[in-house]
């Protein structure tokens, strides 16, 4: 089977074939490419699979993943392809390499946040946690998606208070969402426009560390 999108991989310098890992999918924000993401993890290929995936769609200097209607308002189409497209990257992935299925967790940032948060909203269960670095949830996804349960899901977001790009009050908006849902959510603004901070990066790697090892320890 041909992957349905290109993407990266970094894993385990050494992969034990009796074992299988967590694993990590990176969504890039518009204008940019699956290698810019590598940075937000750095470290973690040591005791994950970590695939950033590439959108695609063309957009100088880089790619997205969906097209812009209006001011927070997807192209309904293109996203809905999008959200496909991804939705059969996973299954390719968990299929193709050694990952834990139970053990699945999105990063995204700016559109890859906002994709992150819908993919949640729409499978479910089937992911285990994610990371939104400066999206929000588009009102075509809160209200014509069949949501799913996300009881089990565990949710970073964050959002910069400075963020001239998407208001931080759409950040607050999403973290309120999930809470409803009764999801476990974990939220962090910064004094940043819309960018990742370092001290940002830190706490998304802490985070990351500390669910995927918490779930190690419950299935001991």
């Amino acid at each position: 089977m041909d992957a349905p999108m290109v993407y990266d991989l970094l894993k385990p310098k050494t992969v034990d074939e009796n074992k299988v890992y967590p694993a990590l999918f990176l969504i890039h924000g518009i204008g940019s490419n699956e290698q810019n993401m590598f940075p937000l993890t750095a470290g973690l290929e040591e005791k994950y699979f970590i695939f950033s995936i590439r959108g695609p769609i063309s957009h100088p200097p880089g790619f997205a993943f969906f097209t812009i209607e209006g001011y927070g308002k997807p192209h309904r189409e293109v996203f809905k392809q999008s959200l496909g497209q991804l939705t059969d990257f996973l299954d390719y992935a968990s299929n193709k390499y050694p990952i834990d299925k139970n053990q699945l967790f999105l990063l995204g940032f700016s559109q890859g946040a906002i994709l992150s948060m819908s993919l949640a909203l729409t499978l479910g269960n089937k992911i285990k946690g994610i990371v939104a670095l400066s999206g929000y949830i588009p009102k075509i996804v809160s209200e014509d998606y069949e949501i799913q349960s996300v009881k089990e899901l565990s949710v970073f977001i964050s959002h910069g208070e400075m963020d001239q790009i998407l208001p931080y009050q759409w950040g607050i908006e999403a973290q309120e969402y999930f809470k409803k849902l009764r999801a476990d959510v974990t939220f962090h603004s910064y004094n940043e426009p819309h960018t990742v901070s370092i001290q940002n990066q830190q706490d998304v790697i802490q985070w990351i560390q500390e669910k995927i090892d918490s779930n190690k320890e419950e299935k001991e």
